[in-house]
């Protein structure tokens, strides 16, 4: 009887970045970040084909560099942070550089898939051993619930319902 052993990854906060793009009044685009989040990976494969993911984000630590515009995302209006104070993705599979999984956003779970960048793995200089990605997706907010929205003078609506999903993220290997 062959043992299968899984290999686990954490995420590495200090070199991986969780952001979304929005188009603001359909002439420029606002980009969030999640401050505090994390992720796990457990893999039997180097090429991570086989990969089960698990990624969490605190709502309340998302950033677009705007106070008033961050604190109406965290209300009722956007994710409603109080009482969702959590997203999340599991994966489902990760195939020829595709993820897709189910994302949840106040409760509401929904299957994504994301292309997949896997930029290999190296060694740091402290020995430790590290993967890189690059995954990038986009999402309609409205399927989340996520409904506000109002219109300008001129006509254009001030938040676009598509969000892109921008993702770098390191993980390392735990020992």
């Amino acid at each position: 009887m062959e043992i299968i052993t899984k290999t686990k990854w954490e995420i590495d906060p200090v070199h991986s970045d969780i952001a979304f793009k929005v188009k603001h009044m359909m002439i420029s685009t606002v980009t969030g970040h999640f401050k505090n989040f994390s992720a796990s990976v457990e893999t039997e494969k180097e090429n991570f084909s086989d990969a089960n993911i698990n990624f969490v984000a605190e709502i309340d630590s998302i950033s677009t560099k705007n106070n008033d515009r961050d604190a109406h995302l965290k209300s009722d209006d956007f994710f409603n942070a109080d009482v969702y104070p959590r997203l999340t993705f599991v994966s489902k599979s990760f195939d020829h550089g595709k993820l897709t999984g189910d994302l949840t956003i106040r409760n509401i779970k929904k299957e994504i898939s994301l292309d997949v960048d896997f930029n290999g793995i190296a060694i740091d200089p402290y020995g430790q051993t590290k993967a890189g990605f690059e995954l990038v997706g986009e999402i309609n907010r409205k399927d989340f619930n996520l409904t506000w929205n109002t219109v300008t003078e001129a006509g254009n609506i001030v938040v676009s319902d598509k969000v892109k999903i921008v993702i770098d993220a390191q993980f390392v290997k735990q020992e």
